[in-house]
């Protein structure tokens, strides 16, 4: 996932004594959503043999999470400013891990789709407080955590969905798909126990201010109208509603809009996107998240529904995407100082190549390694640089915002890839036959290419140079 930059977070003078603890315990937390995000492509098949469920229920498995934290992140910062960014960071904790423990207890799908909203929405109060409780632990010394927080995340992106596959394949206690979610509970109590005792108790900075709840309401109104008929449509056989839904999320989030131009609470600062390099980038943020969620889970239910593959054994046919990722994601690092944003278009030619190699190779066989690693790699060159540059043209006071905006579009945009391109797949899968999913994932991939080559001409829109004083 890409980080979140918090330009308005204090940062201390000096560092504190506890400041690497501090670190491990916003770590454990962050992991929770790292590891919970990759859950629906490997986890989901076994859930519907499980619980039931239609094919749309393998979609709403990653896109109820990811649409809750979408809607959750544009108010999540916001708490942590009003309440304290510690006392927010626990208390996502908290529900994230009730709401885990109702994940793994659950009995129907839609018990389960509900939870895994809870988990979004708490989730969505958790990560935002890392970075300023990072700012704050570490002072001057900023840059050796978050020269840390990247491997960190590019490692979970690898062994995620390993650990998905393999705890789901190993049955422990007879609980199958449910220990994915029960894993969280010993990895929350750490981040909470640690946490409470070694994390700065700051004063908010925005205390007593109002929350925009009408705003909060139109944008969780307006993103689920979006998402839920795109999900939905196929299977229902597209009814009238659900293109009714379409066009009344286009009208409701244009009075979510509206709302925000006005002074007072906003969710959502509008002046960020006067500039038109911030705009491209929004829908850049949008188009890419949704290739990389939605294509991966076309990938999984290709291998195991298609193929038959165990999801242990799904899980390592993917490693070596995960792999690129990590490799990818130290290179884009490295370079972004001298390439600028060049290293993305570098990033979106890696993905593009990947995926016409993948293309021209995919059959009943399985998938090749080699072009997954370059697919991966190119993902990964992308992700940390990303929203540097894309906020490179505001100023300081502006980033707060327009980063809190882009970490919401992330994931709004991996719900859409998730409807999107879970509905191509299933929508293209005419028998239950090993070459109909070969075919259904061929047209999948031909759609990823399309978007990410919209997304490498959006790249020539962005700024030329990273906000270098972002992380400063």
């Amino acid at each position: 996932m890409t980080a979140t930059l918090d330009a308005s977070a204090p940062v201390a003078t000096v560092a504190s004594p506890r400041r690497w603890l501090g670190l491990f315990a916003i770590l454990g937390a962050d992991l929770l959503n790292l590891l919970d995000s990759t859950v629906g492509t490997i986890a989901a098949p076994a859930i519907r043999a499980d619980l039931g469920g239609s094919t749309s229920t393998l979609q709403w498995i990653a896109a109820g999470y990811t649409l809750a934290m979408a809607v959750g992140l544009l108010v999540g910062g916001r708490l942590g400013d009003m309440y304290g960014r510690k006392r927010m960071m626990i208390v996502g904790v908290l529900g994230f891990m009730a709401a885990s423990l109702l994940c793994a207890v659950s009995f129907s799908p839609e018990m389960l789709l509900a939870a895994r909203v809870l988990q979004g929405g708490f989730g969505a109060v958790m990560v935002p407080q890392s970075f300023g409780l990072i700012r704050e632990l570490f002072g001057a010394e900023v840059g050796k955590a978050f020269a840390l927080l990247g491997p960190v995340i590019g490692l979970a992106t690898v062994v995620g969905p390993i650990v998905a596959g393999l705890l789901t394949d190993a049955d422990l206690f007879g609980t199958g798909w449910r220990m994915v979610f029960a894993i969280n509970v010993p990895l929350g109590l750490f981040a909470l126990l640690v946490g409470r005792r070694v994390l700065p108790d700051s004063a908010p900075t925005a205390r007593g201010q109002r929350l925009d709840v009408r705003g909060a309401v139109l944008a969780a109104a307006g993103m689920f109208l979006l998402v839920y008929p795109l999900t939905q449509g196929h299977e229902l056989g597209w009814p009238v509603w659900s293109f009714g839904m379409l066009a009344a999320s286009v009208v409701v989030l244009a009075v979510f809009v509206a709302t925000q131009g006005g002074g007072g609470a906003v969710l959502v600062r509008l002046s960020v996107f006067a500039k038109r390099s911030y705009a491209s980038g929004v829908v850049f943020v949008l188009a890419f998240f949704g290739v990389i969620t939605g294509f991966s889970l076309a990938v999984g239910l290709f291998l195991q529904l298609g193929l038959g593959y165990s999801p242990l054994h799904a899980s390592l046919a993917m490693a070596p995407w995960a792999v690129g990722a990590f490799v990818g994601s130290a290179v884009g690092a490295t370079a972004l100082s001298g390439l600028g944003r060049r290293v993305l278009h570098l990033g979106l030619g890696l993905m593009g190549t990947g995926l016409v190699w993948l293309y021209v190779s995919m059959s009943v066989d399985g998938l090749p390694i080699a072009p997954l690693v370059v697919f991966g790699a190119g993902m990964g060159m992308i992700f940390v640089p990303l929203f540097d540059i894309i906020v490179g043209d505001l100023s300081d006071r502006e980033i707060g915002s327009a980063s809190g905006i882009l970490t919401s579009v992330q994931q709004l945009g991996a719900s859409l890839g998730i409807a999107v391109l879970g509905t191509v797949f299933f929508s293209n899968v005419d028998a239950p036959a090993a070459p109909a999913f070969v075919d259904a994932a061929k047209i999948v991939t031909l759609v990823a290419i399309g978007l990410t080559a919209v997304t490498f001409a959006l790249g020539f829109l962005l700024p030329h140079k990273a906000k270098a004083a972002a992380h400063q």
